[in-house]
Order: structure tokens, then C-alpha cells, then sequence
């Protein structure tokens, strides 16, 4: 998709973000911050793509030192705003670069972002920076969805959200099998004109994922059906998973 860049999508959905996602309960947010408090422990933890700061300010308020990386100026003007948003130290960048200093306990990345890295090369590159940034007991942990190709209909996929008498929110995509590629957009129709939220991704199973931790010096410590570590198995729409040295 020409013009989508690491910054496109969240400064294009930056103004209705939270209130499409904040408080959705598919995300388990408070499970996955029981979840990533627990891998902290006492330790540092890095965010990669840390957004308006759903897990990062809770994870903040039970005194764990946050920091984060992110793309986009208009989330993270988002995150300023909230209560302790100003006291959370942020990288602006791309997150596969991992531009930091220092070495963390826990570096993560949630709700499907890494896959937001576009090729193959760029998301080994976030897998070997982070690896680099973890001190010797940390770990990187990734959620993900699970791929489920049978949702696309000659390589496409329409899909109609809900309907109001006010609005109507659809999803349009285009699948590229050999790219692994999904480039779609959530479509918003009010009588006062159309909104359009552009999302590419580019998917991985859960071995290439593995392949590229074993490249970076990583290995599969746990993996989860989600973020209450309930077992990941063939009938799992996403996994958590955890990658140590």
C-alpha cells in the first residue's frame, strides 16, 4: 500500500483508538499486565510499539519501571495525557530497531504488532534487537494471533462490523499468500463523510517465529493459548509466547 509507513496506522486511528480498544475485554488487559508484572519481577521492562499506554500504565502503577518505543507522535500524545503518561520515558522510532540503551528484564510486544513489521527481515531484526537489550535472566515475549488463511475468499476478505442507523463500520483486506501479507482497512460511514484506518500486517506461524528467535540467540521458554497460560493448541486463535537465552 503506497504511503503506509511504521507511523500510518496509529497516527491515523491515534483519535479513536482507546475508545475502540481500551476497554475491550478480547484483549484480557488485566490478565496480560498479572501476566507481564510477573515476568518483570524487579526488573526493567520495555514496551515495543507502547501506543496510548494500555499495558504500560497500569503496569507503571504497581511500581515497575516502564519504558517505551513508538512510531507514532499522535499515540503517544495520547499517553501524555493520561495520568502518570508523563512520567513513562519513550523512544520515538521505529520498534524493530529497539533504539535504547541499557538491558531490560522483559521486553514485549502485544496484540498482534510485531506482525506490523512488513517483511521477514524486519521482524528477525526486532528479534535480534531485543535479544541484545535483555539482561541475562530476561526475556521477550510476543502475542500474536494465529493464522487462519480460511477466513480469505480468493485471497480477500470483507466483512461487515455493525450497523446503525447513524454508522456503519466494515473491514476490507486483501491477502498476499506469497508475502504473507494482509493489507486492509477499517471503513466508518457516517452521513457526515467516510473514515478510513489503513492496518497492514504480515503474518507468521508459529515455527518461522521460532526459527527467528533461534537466529537471535533466543529460545521458546512458554507458550500459551493466551494470557491466562491457558494451553496453546490447534484450536487456538492467538498465543502468548516467551523467549529467553
Amino acid at each position: 500500500m503506497a504511503g503506509y509507513g511504521p507511523e500510518t496506522y496509529g497516527d491515523r486511528i491515534a483519535e479513536i483508538y482507546d475508545e475502540w480498544y481500551a476497554e475491550a475485554p478480547f484483549l484480557e488487559t488485566e490478565a496480560s499486565v498479572d501476566l507481564l508484572a510477573e515476568l518483570a519481577g524487579d526488573g526493567l521492562v520495555l514496551e515495543l510499539a507502547i501506543g496510548t499506554g494500555r499495558l504500560a500504565l497500569p503496569l507503571a502503577g504497581r511500581g515497575i519501571e516502564v519504558h517505551g518505543i513508538d512510531a507514532s507522535e499522535a499515540m503517544v500524545a495520547k499517553l501524555r495525557e493520561k495520568p502518570g503518561g508523563d512520567r513513562i520515558p519513550v523512544t520515538m522510532g521505529d520498534f524493530a530497531d529497539v533504539g535504547v540503551d541499557g538491558s531490560y528484564r522483559l521486553i514485549y510486544v502485544a496484540f498482534n504488532t510485531l506482525f506490523a513489521l512488513l517483511t521477514q527481515e524486519d521482524q528477525l531484526r526486532c528479534f535480534t534487537n531485543a535479544a541484545a537489550h535483555l539482561s541475562d535472566d530476561g526475556v521477550f515475549l510476543i502475542e500474536v494471533f494465529f493464522p487462519d488463511l480460511a477466513r480469505f475468499d480468493r485471497n480477500q476478505r470483507f466483512q461487515t462490523n455493525s450497523v446503525s442507523p447513524t454508522e456503519v463500520n466494515l473491514d476490507a483486506s486483501r491477502h498476499d499468500p506469497l508475502a504473507q501479507r494482509v493489507d486492509s482497512v477499517h471503513v466508518v460511514l457516517t452521513e457526515g463523510g467516510t473514515k478510513l484506518y489503513p492496518v497492514n500486517l504480515r503474518y507468521a506461524f508459529p515455527s518461522e517465529l521460532d526459527l527467528m528467535a533461534r537466529l537471535a540467540g533466543l529460545e521458546l521458554k512458554e507458550r500459551w493459548g493466551g494470557w491466562a497460560r491457558e494451553p496453546f493448541t490447534v484450536s487456538s486463535q492467538r498465543h502468548v509466547s516467551v523467549y529467553g537465552r
